[in-house]
């Protein structure tokens, strides 16, 4: 088995119909262009029986990157396909990903369908998708909660069909690492070497990312997955966090993607100006305080050696730097360190001074300006002088 994970992303489909986040056409081929850069290997770019507007924006998206492999929705039924395959007529690399839910409690309550009648109509739905395009992806929705028996019955019905790629998604955020990989490794010993088998995570427990790395260590080579983790409800499994996971933990994980790492944090600010909010600052890899340190333990040891608190290198994933955010936890290394980093030479005493102060001032606030520590310098000299004199 391959050691390749391709990373399918789905930003302007899945994460554009989250509440905030949805782009117009000419914000998506911004984001489409970021997403092309940063190397991701197939761009699902909308589900064309949506809107009007999510049929054009499939439709440009494939005729302004002709390298990319574009993919589009459509549910297994023969009007979304038609017009998924019409949106990717100008698409040289076009992928058809049509779906169908799995579970017994969506049959019984969301589709009031039989388990027969969705085996005959997902198969119906590749089959037609065939006749459009050769790159054909099968998701069995809420496959998390399908009877595995059932679950591996679709999946040889639809790879017997043409599909290429079978997606068994974790719709509602609900399975657990170890439990998803088990129906993971199973899926995949049905499958053998006859289709890529992928995954897309729902974030509602908080275990995207953990249940998307336990399904490539069980043998999925498809992570579906979005920039700054948005989407459905708590959001997708996010992009960034999955990448670089596997980047930094080679020791464990020994797989490859073919993303562009240092257009993560760039990826990251585009989509944050073309939709409503921005991430939390603490989000790993692309939030404002992941390579932050304010704690003077962690300064000291960082102004050192870097390693001592940074795993990944800032620049790998395209932030220029790490910083050194001076607060009330800072010690008097970082405030030296910044001290020279603005152009002042202080003695030792003067430096304990400005240090007092400072602590002081950063007692009554959230944060110290550089200009703020600049005001202190006179009176900590004054100070010092004066001790001295005395």
């Amino acid at each position: 088995m391959t050691n390749r994970v391709y990373i399918f992303d789905t930003t302007l489909r899945d994460g554009e119909q989250s509440p905030g986040c949805s782009m117009n056409t000419s914000e998506k081929l911004r984001m489409a262009r970021k997403l092309v850069e940063l190397g991701v290997d197939v761009l699902e770019a909308g589900f064309p029986i949506a809107s009007d507007g999510d049929f054009e924006a499939v439709d440009r998206v494939s005729r302004e990157f002709p390298s990319a492999s574009v993919a589009a929705l459509a549910r297994a039924c023969a009007l979304d396909v038609e017009r998924a395959a019409k949106a990717l007529e100008a698409a040289r690399r076009p992928r058809i990903h049509t779906f169908i839910a799995t579970s017994d409690i969506h049959l019984k309550y969301k589709l009031r369908k039989s388990r027969q009648q969705v085996i005959e109509e997902a198969v119906a739905a590749v089959e037609l998708a065939r006749r459009y395009a050769e790159d054909v992806e099968f998701s069995a929705e809420d496959a998390a909660r399908t009877d595995p028996a059932y679950l591996a019955e679709v999946c040889r019905a639809v790879v017997a069909a043409g599909a290429r790629t079978v997606n068994l998604p974790d719709t509602v955020g609900y399975s657990v690492p170890d439990e998803f990989a088990a129906l993971i490794r199973e899926m995949v010993a049905v499958l053998g070497d006859s289709a890529i088998v992928s995954v897309h995570c729902h974030d509602d427990l908080g275990l995207a990312v953990a249940n998307s790395i336990a399904a490539i260590r069980a043998g999925a080579r498809q992570v579906e997955c979005t920039i700054n983790g948005i989407g459905e409800r708590a959001g997708n499994c996010s992009l960034e966090e999955v990448v670089m996971i596997l980047k930094t933990r080679r020791d464990v994980l020994p797989y490859e993607t073919g993303i562009v790492t240092e257009e993560l944090f760039p990826a990251s600010q585009l989509l944050s100006q073309l939709i409503s909010f921005g991430v939390q600052p603490n989000k790993a890899i692309v939030g404002r305080n992941a390579f932050a340190h304010e704690a003077g333990i962690h300064q000291d040891g960082y102004l050192k050696e870097k390693t001592t608190y940074e795993i990944i290198e800032p620049k790998s994933v395209g932030v220029p730097e790490g910083k050194l955010v001076l607060g009330k936890h800072s010690g008097r290394h970082a405030l030296k360190k910044r001290l020279e980093d603005l152009g002042y030479e202080l003695d030792r005493d003067e430096i304990e001074e400005v240090y007092q102060r400072f602590t002081a001032l950063a007692d009554r606030k959230k944060g110290v300006l550089d200009e703020e520590i600049v005001e202190l310098i006179p009176e900590a000299r004054r100070r010092a002088q004066a001790a001295v004199n005395e």
